[in-house]
């Protein structure tokens, strides 16, 4: 390995000292714990404010669409939970987390569960990876990338 190489590397390493490292998860762990809160009550305006105005949605299935499309298609799932005919919940896992104190990377696996009030709880274990930005002081989403569906294995793996 040449020398340049080896002086960038040292570099990136140390860009995000320990104990930023750790107020920097910290505050992620918070962004994660209030995106299952919007979930969990129902909060549709609360859960789209966590996404920066111009995120990405990407799902294998369908492609890519702004946000707001995506948002727009979720819209009753949020409204029936918090009039009571859905409980709903999400939580999430993780196998990697790169960050610095503007910009964050997660990779893991979310289980979102919906159960209508008249039918049977739907389960869905989904590797993803997210890119946020520290926006005034506020953690963003800017894009969100559902890759594939999880086992319950890989689900227990994750921490």
């Amino acid at each position: 390995m040449n020398s340049a190489l080896k002086v960038f590397i040292a570099a990136a390493l140390l860009a995000v000292p320990g104990a930023a490292h750790g107020q920097v998860t910290t505050e992620l762990d918070a962004f994660w714990a209030e995106m299952s809160r919007t979930v969990e009550e129902g909060d549709f305006e609360g859960y789209g404010a966590l996404y920066h105005p111009d995120a990405v949605l990407v799902m294998l299935s369908s492609g890519s669409v702004p946000i707001g499309n995506a948002l727009d298609g979720w819209k009753q799932l949020f409204v029936d939970t918090q009039e009571g005919r859905a409980e709903a919940s999400v939580e999430f896992r993780f196998t990697s987390r790169l960050n610095d104190t503007t910009t964050a990377h997660e990779t893991g696996i979310f289980r979102y569960s919906f159960k209508p009030a008249d039918g049977e709880a739907q389960v869905a274990p989904v590797h993803f990876e997210s890119l946020l930005v520290k926006k005034d002081g506020k953690w963003l989403m800017v894009m969100e990338y559902q890759k594939s569906q999880a086992t319950a294995e890989e689900w227990a793996a994750a921490k």
